[in-house]
């Protein structure tokens, strides 16, 4: 783990949405950074909800963070290449995507001089954080950068809330047609999970 430097240190911070960039930003402030946001998510699935995302994290880095966002590169093709492949294996397909992201953080960080770099997938519970900060640690090593990784996880439910009370668009799957569908599998599941127990609960209230 990196240690914080004295006064504020720029840092180049990945983002994968603007509510999961909420915490992060406050956190790393706190220790002494001054984060710019990277944007570069070429697995968010359709176009219409990577433009959304982005405009939402926009909004919200202009208008209430006063941060500076990069829009880097979304290479598509790259990630169909890459990450597509691995199908429904999360492990590897996530492991890909989060190479081929930060990667292109780290590309960007050594162009335009940044030392630090670190990443939103640390705050949600629902990324494989433990593969995340792997990559993240390999990519800023083979660029020369050093890895700012953190456990934001402690602080999503802030983040949720505080994300919902500013009205941004929170989205229920991760971004590739993959999790999408692997999160609207996990949404039946669930639900016929709750619809088996109020049936059990009725059955047992009548026997």
């Amino acid at each position: 783990m990196a240690a914080a430097p004295t006064g504020r240190a720029p840092l180049l911070l990945h983002a994968c949405c603007g509510p999961c960039s909420l915490e992060p930003v406050r956190l790393l402030r706190a220790e002494g950074f001054e984060p710019t946001i990277l944007w570069s998510n070429p697995n968010i699935q359709p176009l219409s909800e990577h433009e959304r995302r982005l405009e939402t994290l926009r909004a919200w880095a202009r208008d209430v963070a006063h941060v500076d966002v990069i829009v880097a590169g979304d290479d598509r093709g790259a990630w169909e290449r890459a990450c597509a492949p691995a199908g429904f294996d999360r492990e590897r397909r996530c492991r890909a995507c989060y190479a081929l992201r930060l990667a292109e953080a780290c590309r960007v960080a050594r162009e335009r001089g940044f030392e630090f770099v670190s990443t939103t997938l640390a705050v949600s519970p629902y990324q494989l954080f433990d593969v995340c900060g792997e990559q993240l640690r390999a990519v800023c090593a083979a660029h020369g950068l050093t890895a700012v990784w953190r456990d934001f996880r402690p602080h999503y439910a802030e983040a949720t809330r505080e994300s919902r009370e500013l009205g941004m668009y929170r989205q229920n799957y991760c971004g590739c047609r993959f999790s999408a569908a692997e999160a609207a599998i996990g949404r039946h599941e669930a639900r016929d999970e709750r619809r088996r127990a109020k049936l059990a609960a009725r059955t047992a209230a009548t026997a």
